[in-house]
This record gives C-alpha cells, structure tokens and sequence, in this order.
C-alpha cells in the first residue's frame, strides 16, 4: 500500500525515514497541507497520514473515499479537525495517543517561567546592552495557586512539577481521576472556585463542543486580578478577543500561547516577509506580556520518535490486518456522531 504524508517538514521527514527502515513502508512526503485544494495528491494512495491543521471536512473525506484512501493516520493525539459524521465508517482513523506528556508539561512549565521572570523581555534586552531591571519584577510561585483544567497525562505531570515550585494545586474534569487527587495531593473544584482562586490557569482538555471557549469574557471576569493563563492545548479553548480584552483592563496579567484559534494560516511556516494579516493574532503579538510559541510544545526528539513509531505501527497494523490499538472509535447515526473515549490528554 502507499502512503501519502501531509503537511511535512524536514524534521518530519528526517525521522519517519530513519523509523521506517524497520517498516519498509512505502511513503511520499507532501509540503502542503491537505485541503480541498490538495486533495486531489492523494489519489493513487491507500494512506494518508495528517497533522493537527491539515483539513478533513466532508468534501475532503469524500474525495479521500472516491480516491481509494481507506485509512487515515493521524500523527497527533488530537482529533478536532477531522469530521466523523461525514467518515460514517467509509474510512478507519488512528492516532498518536501519547507521544511525549513530558514534553508539553514542560513547555507549560516553561511558558510560566518566562512569563513570571519575563525572561523573553530580558533576553532582548541584554542582546542589545541593556542590564537594566526595571520591569522585570516577577512572583515566587511557591505559595501560588495553579488551576488546571483538565487532568489527563500532560496535567499530571504538570501538576507534580508545580508542586516541586511549592504551589497548591486545584483542578477541574468531567472525569475526575479522585485516586490520582489524593496520592498527588491535588484538589477537584468547580470551575467558578478553579477560575476565583487561581494565580495560574493552565489548560490541558480537548477541544469538544463543551470546552470550546471555556476561558470567555464571563470566565474571565470571574478571575483573580493578574492571573496567568496558559494554553498548550487547542487554540479554540480560549476566545482570543475576550482574552485581548481581559489584557488591555489588566484584570489577565499575562498569557503564554503554544496554539491559536485561527493558527492553520500561520503556524508550522515562515512569514517573516509578510504582513500577518489576522488582526487578532497581531494584537497578541503586540503585548510584551504575551508570549506565543508556534505550536511546539510536543517538539522534543523523544515526542517525534513517538509519534512515527506509533503512527508506522498502526499503518503497519492496517496493512497486515491486525488489531488497531489506536483506532478512534466512534459511533454515528443520522442524529449524532459519539465519540467514545474523551480522555485524550
């Protein structure tokens, strides 16, 4: 079977090649994204394999199925992208589960760092001779209050480096995992107490029709003056309007972005000859409280050794016939789509 990969770099490239040495598998690497536009690549492929903003609306899974694809692999844990009433079982979907949970609790960690020592301020400053102090004034986070929202692998993880700093650490779940809150010594609350007492927000749940724009202007007033808030999970979590708004009146005292709402346009490629056009992101990019990385929390070489080794054992698992122990399961109706696992992170 052939295999056509999308949305590639060359650090994409350079490690399915080496993994694949065990597999043998036959593989094209594709620059662009799959969109409408692109799908038409994929004909003459059995496989696809895609990325967190590569699309999978209707009329590219269509296409995908007129084209002869019959497995589409996913090489992240998310899954928000791919449209599963309009699959209705025409087509099996993997993914990557858990690649690295280290690698993005780390990078959570380390956007709270910089943002409390603003270290990235500081950076730019002794660069050009400047070693002065003046603005840099941070907090100790031991004694501080971390919410986090969500509590799978990533947030636990998370949840034990913040305690090493000394903070107390309350969280919030639809699943609570009450066994893991009392061997951690963590605490479940409501949301309406996580958002009140909290000095840093953290947000490590999946994009679903419920937590979409969890942090909004009504949550947002309800925080404490100063909070942080972090994302390192899916862009459409917060409202970047409010959270402008929430930034000019002060009440957010800063805000570390690993994703963005409307990032498919920007993150993963070089714009620095351009005009970035989305207004939104632009402001953002205006507050030097604000600091933005381009979706790479997962970028460690661990998580990258994960995630093609996971994701050539599932295509080899297709292939073969075999058990697919990453499968998505999902039932649909002519009503609703179920989702039947929740807890992705």
């Amino acid at each position: 079977m052939k295999i056509a990969f999308f949305d590639t770099k060359a650090y994409d490239r350079d490690i399915f090649q080496r993994v694949n040495e065990k597999f043998n598998l036959k593989i094209k690497f594709f620059d662009t994204k799959l969109t409408e536009d692109s799908v038409s690549l994929a004909k003459g492929y059995n496989i696809v394999c895609v990325f967190v903003n590569d699309v999978l609306n209707k009329n590219v899974i269509d296409k995908l199925v007129e084209n002869g694809v019959s497995l589409i692999a996913l090489r992240c844990a998310g899954f928000n992208n791919v449209d599963f009433p309009a699959i209705d079982g025409r087509l099996k979907v993997v993914r990557v589960p858990a690649y690295s949970p280290y690698a993005v609790a780390e990078h959570a960690a380390t956007l709270m760092l910089s943002l409390n020592r603003k270290i990235h301020k500081a950076y730019a400053r002794t660069r050009e001779g400047n070693f002065t102090l003046s603005g840099l004034v941070g907090f100790d986070m031991n004694g501080k209050t971390a919410g986090i929202i969500g509590t799978g692998k990533i947030a636990k993880i998370l949840i034990n480096i913040l305690q090493g700093f000394g903070m107390k650490v309350i969280a919030n779940d639809p699943y609570p995992d009450y066994e893991a809150a009392v061997k951690m010594g963590f605490e479940y609350v409501e949301l309406d107490r996580l958002y009140k007492e909290s000095d840093i927000i953290s947000l490590h749940c999946p994009l679903t029709k419920e937590t979409e724009y969890i942090i909004n202007k009504d949550s947002i007033d309800k925080m404490k003056d100063g909070v942080m808030i972090i994302n390192t999970g899916r862009g459409k979590l917060i409202n970047s309007v409010a959270l402008i708004d929430g930034l000019k009146t002060k009440k957010i005292g800063s805000a570390g972005l690993d994703v963005y709402e409307e990032e498919a346009e920007y993150f993963f490629e070089d714009k620095s000859d351009m005009v970035i056009i989305d207004d939104v992101l632009a402001r953002l990019l205006t507050f030097n409280n604000v600091l933005i990385t381009s979706h790479q929390a997962f970028l460690t070489r661990e998580a990258l050794a994960n995630i093609a080794t996971t994701t050539l054992e599932s295509i080899d698992d297709f292939i073969n016939k075999r058990e697919l122990k990453n499968e998505i399961a999902y039932i649909c109706d002519n009503i609703k789509c179920v989702i039947k696992d929740m807890k992705l992170n």
